[in-house]
């Protein structure tokens, strides 16, 4: 084949030699724009996965790249007037321009053609190409001039940042955060040579602004960076490369994903690789990564189908669909490191505490857990679990393993929970007239026993017609708050755990059938008359609500009393307002659903007018000493929904109004949402409410692990962890997962102590080492 690749970074060169030492018979040639082994930049990361690939497929360029490399196990954290360091995280770097001059060197070793100070504007200026590489850099021309084939999704990121470099050689991955008068900067720095350290600092667009960065010149900026972080630098000072750049050289990173990968023109196939096709943040290293990867697999798909033109179309289609994959997982994490820098000023710097700081730091990719930090450093984890531990008031001994967080009790108003594992709200459909029967003593007492915090029943309806099925429970009688005493008789009786109630009103999405025979499809007969915000069904042919006038706001709002007081008199020892997913309340927060032209539509204050009303009430009659949360739907998932914006401004509300916690949960409020789904997927908003609204949380959605609720607590992204679908197939989740992170304080019910250590038993043996 005759290939040409355009763009001679890490991408574009290291397919070339990959193919023609795959295939010497193809006629390769990169193009570059460059002068011959001339780049700019400073040092790039590395992963120990992708140098494990290059050892495989190329060890000659491996081994002299490994020889270039810099290692580093270390993290350090400046801030706050504080020095933190933890180890066992394994980083490699090398210059960048050291990097490409190996690989050139070993394109022209192995016959593949470098022409350099070559601009390319058209992959047409190569009409006897079988194959063009596209590898020419975000600015790519050559995706550009597809666009519509090749859908580029591009946004600009709101911080600045520019790229620098120093003579001072840092022996640890350092991150430095300097407050000034207008916010926080921070600087990323590392090693990449004997001489040099990558020296990156970014900032908000507001502190740059601020600070008239983009009215300074580079040496200005230079200057300003200097200054700033003249500590750390200890007399030396930074450089730029970025001469060829106008102005002061601050950068907004654009983060980049395509629709599409390749293209025929009619007489070549065209192919995206490297930074043409994805971006990844640097706030996680992976840009050389990935173009480095996508060469990988574009070479190893030929090697698999053959290196025929003929084979130029499957090979194209399979590497598309395996990258996107391992693309849109580092992305994923890229983002939420990326997204974590952009929002440290606001959320975190000010508020945590340099201990938590840190942890928060080292998990902001969510791709380091609680358990891998354990892994990578036991002793500073471990650490770190008695600081957190000493801040709930244990009494936490030196070098003895202490509770993990999800363990440690917390203290809301005058209840205390043993620990921080809540089994979530979630519906059974199994109530007659809203009684509480066998079927929940045994369902919610057992998850008692197994070993959580604080036991929900689901949504309790407080009223016949607030209920979403015949099925639901309620509140609304004294025969029902008798079988609520019962109920909390036995899990204080029996456990350690406490037993809260979640009131609320089904709304438009009421009259339903269970959901084994038609999740929120309407009844046949024996249906209700439904309220709402406006007279919108939730489905098209659903029952069309009422919209609500006073008097049905005033009945409600009863209700809700009388089911609260119903709640005190039965001993519950929380209650949770369920204003979210659609039911009645929700109708009123969210736009979707609130169409009123009257005082309780439009703007926030207003769509939030009667469910603050109800919740009032609600608080007036609940104990001062007993803790009272409410459930948001903290996105829509839907264009012209609430987003986490609109559920903070909620939140803020909430709290002002007498809300000890937010319970963040998201969708179900319109049935044509576009939920994006994955591990913790919800947390964001808990994080986000949390930090930033500074009121107490509860995070909920795809918590499955130990592992995860102590990344959660741990970090600060929320002070409980509701676990719903595990809680079903487990009931004795909270337990179980204790013995798996081998945690054997954690107490069991005296009945089942044999039980615990059968089990315990059974774990060592699976775990330990084969013989």
């Amino acid at each position: 084949m005759r290939i040409v690749c355009i763009g001679g970074g890490p991408a574009g060169l290291y397919f070339g030699l990959l193919m023609k030492k795959l295939h010497p018979a193809h006629d390769i040639t990169v193009v570059e724009r460059n002068k011959p082994y001339d780049t700019f930049g400073w040092g790039v990361v590395f992963s120990d996965q992708t140098m494990q690939s290059m050892r495989v497929w190329d060890p000659e360029s491996a081994a002299e790249i490994e020889d270039s490399f810099n290692h580093w196990d270390d993290i350090e954290l400046l801030f706050k007037g504080t020095r933190q360091r933890t180890s066992g995280h394994g980083f490699v770097g090398i210059g960048r321009k050291k990097l490409l001059n190996i690989l050139q060197a070993r394109c022209e070793a192995l016959g593949v053609e470098l022409k350099f100070e070559t601009d390319v504007d058209s992959d047409l200026d190569f009409p006897d190409a079988d194959l063009v590489i596209a590898s020419d850099g975000l600015n790519s021309k050559i995706r550009n001039k597809y666009a519509e084939i090749f859908q580029p999704d591009m946004v600009v990121r709101p911080n600045r940042y520019i790229w620098l470099g120093t003579n001072k050689l840092y022996d640890a991955f350092t991150f430095d955060f300097r407050k000034t008068d207008h916010g926080w900067f921070q600087a990323h720095i590392y090693k990449f040579d004997d001489k040099t350290s990558t020296f990156i600092v970014e900032t908000t667009e507001e502190a740059y602004q601020a600070h008239k960065l983009g009215e300074m010149s580079q040496d200005e900026s230079i200057k300003f960076c200097e200054d700033l972080f003249a500590e750390s630098l200890e007399g030396s000072s930074l450089m730029t490369n970025a001469r060829h750049l106008r102005g002061s050289a601050w950068l907004n990173f654009s983060r980049l994903i395509c629709g599409k990968w390749s293209h025929f023109n009619g007489n070549s196939h065209v192919v995206l690789m490297g930074d043409a096709a994805h971006t990844a943040h640097f706030a996680i290293g992976s840009g050389t990564k990935l173009a480095i990867d996508d060469a990988i697999e574009l070479a190893n798909q030929f090697n698999i189908a053959g290196h025929g033109k003929d084979a130029i179309p499957g090979v194209l289609s399979s590497y598309e669909e395996i990258r996107r994959v391992d693309v849109a997982r580092i992305q994923n994490a890229a983002r939420n490191a990326m997204e974590w820098f952009e929002v440290v000023g606001q959320r975190y710097a000010d508020t945590l505490e340099p201990e938590q700081f840190m942890y928060s730091m080292l998990t902001r990719s969510q791709r380091i857990s609680h358990e891998n930090l354990r892994l990578r450093d036991k002793t500073w984890l471990e650490g770190y679990e008695r600081w957190f531990a000493a801040r709930q008031g244990l009494n936490v001994q030196e070098g003895e393993r202490c509770l993990p967080p999800m363990f440690t009790p917390y203290k809301v108003r005058g209840l205390t929970l043993p620990n921080r594992i809540v089994v979530s709200p979630m519906a059974m459909y199994s109530a007659r007239d809203g009684l509480l029967d066998d079927f929940h003593m045994v369902h919610l007492g057992s998850r008692a026993l197994g070993g959580a915090g604080l036991v929900f029943a689901e949504m309790t309806c407080v009223s016949p017609d607030a209920r979403i099925t015949p099925g639901c429970l309620g509140i609304w009688n004294d025969e029902q708050m008798e079988g609520w005493k019962r109920l909390v008789a036995f899990i204080h009786g029996n456990s350690n755990a406490k037993v809260a109630m979640q009131l609320g009103h089904a709304g438009r999405k009421g009259a339903t059938k269970v959901a084994w025979e038609g999740i929120d499809q309407p009844l046949e007969s024996g249906d209700w008359p439904l309220l709402s915000a406006s007279a919108l069904p939730y489905l098209k042919h659903s029952k069309v609500p009422k919209a609500m006038d006073r008097a049905d706001m005033d009945r409600v709002k009863a209700d809700f009393v009388a089911a609260t007081k119903r709640a005190v008199e039965a001993g519950v020892d929380w209650l949770e307002f369920h204003a979210a997913h659609g039911y009645l309340l929700s109708s009123f927060l969210s736009p979707l659903t609130n169409r009123r032209e009257d005082e309780y539509g439009g703007s926030h204050e207003n769509r939030a007018r009667y469910p603050l009303e109800v919740f009032r009430a609600v608080r007036d009659a609940w104990p001062a000493d007993k803790p009272l949360s409410v459930r948001l739907s903290c996105h829509d998932w839907f264009e012209g929904g609430n987003t986490p914006d609109d559920a903070a401004i909620f939140a803020q509300m909430f709290k002002d109004a007498g809300a000890d916690l937010i319970d963040c949960s998201s969708g179900q409020v319109w049935k044509e949402e576009q939920p994006v789904y994955g591990r913790l997927f919800q947390t964001p908003f808990s994080d986000k409410i949390r930090n930033e609204i500074h009121v107490p949380t509860i995070a909920v959605g795809a918590i499955s692990e130990a592992d995860h609720a102590n990344s959660v607590i741990a970090a600060g992204r929320a002070d409980l962890c509701a676990v719903a679908r595990p809680h079903l197939a487990d009931p004795a989740w909270a337990l179980h997962e204790a013995a798996k992170i081998g945690l054997k304080s954690v107490a069991w019910p005296k009945q089942y102590v044999s039980g615990k250590y059968q089990y315990e038993a059974n774990l060592a043996r699976a775990t330990a080492p084969a013989k």
